[in-house]
């Protein structure tokens, strides 16, 4: 039979289990982000980003912009950073114009060159990606002299060699397989969507509506979806649009394109090329500027 503890192990055991008990309270688990904490003067900016999605067009374009001059104003804070990343996220959704987008990209810039975000373990940090992407595919301008800056913006024009390159064969809902390579003399529009993405499902109309103006003259509408046959079929029947919708199970074309968030769209022109693409939402307006760089007008 083991012999009882002394009252001095006791002491040290239930420290132990004082001090465990506390730390799985208060610690976040491997890979979880802290909660962040915001002052009275950052949350007023965290509930109008939160609302901008169910403000009309141009109500959001003064308020994204009026946004992006309130972080900049910003004391230095733990939390500066990520508010203007998460704008410049929010900015991309729809047609804010690109005097709002080169005001959320001068915010993001200027939190940056304030205060420095470490590299992630597989390349630059989020925000140096998020701001590269604006100044790559908004065409917006940046000043930044930052490694990870000038490594993010390296990593988009290898990627975008790799679109270039790209080739995929698809099915559809009723079995017809798609070859992109076999499009050659249509203008092809490739749009990566799902039904649980708001900003997809926003701009789908107007796909629809494009797909039915400008068929005629050659224009394709290929929407691919990771999602399974039973939650996009439906979906589709219910909204009644009529452009081809590939099924792109396991996600592997999306991979090969290097497509992270959707929707993204590609457009490439009557000989194949990659003219044209877009990061998240877009209008009809900003769909006919992109299929103009394929030559449809």
């Amino acid at each position: 039979m083991p012999s009882p503890a002394s009252p001095d192990t006791l002491s040290v055991v239930k420290a132990v289990l004082l001090a465990l008990s506390v730390f799985l309270c208060i610690s976040p688990l491997p890979g979880q982000q802290k909660k962040p904490v915001y002052s009275e003067q950052e949350k007023p900016i965290v509930e109008k980003i939160r609302s901008l999605r169910a403000m009309p067009d141009d109500e959001r374009a003064r308020a994204t912009r009026q946004l992006a001059l309130d972080i900049r104003a910003l004391p230095p804070s733990e939390n500066k950073v990520p508010l203007a990343e998460w704008l410049a996220n929010r900015s991309t959704e729809g047609d804010s114009g690109r005097e709002t987008l080169q005001e959320v990209a001068m915010t993001l810039a200027g939190a940056l060159r304030a205060q420095p975000v470490s590299p992630a373990k597989d390349g630059p940090a989020s925000p140096y990606s998020t701001l590269a992407q604006l100044v790559r595919y908004e065409h917006v301008r940046a000043s930044l002299d930052e490694p990870q800056f000038k490594a993010a913006m390296a990593a988009l024009e290898k990627i975008d060699q790799d679109r270039r390159r790209a080739g995929f064969t698809l099915a559809d809902l009723q079995g017809k397989q798609w070859t992109l390579k076999g499009l050659r003399g249509k203008v092809v529009l490739v749009n990566f969507w799902a039904t649980w993405c708001q900003p997809c499902r926003k701009e789908m109309p107007d796909l629809d509506t494009l797909y039915t103006r400008f068929k005629d003259q050659g224009l394709v509408v290929l929407a691919v979806s990771a999602d399974e046959t039973e939650k996009v079929k439906p979906f589709i029947e219910q909204g009644r649009f009529t452009f081809p919708v590939l099924l792109d199970t396991g996600g592997k074309v999306s991979e090969m394109l290097h497509v992270e968030g959707i929707p993204k769209t590609f457009i490439y022109d009557r000989s194949g090329n990659l003219v044209a693409q877009a990061n998240d939402m877009r209008t009809q307006k900003q769909f006919l500027a992109l299929l103009a760089e394929a030559g449809l007008k």
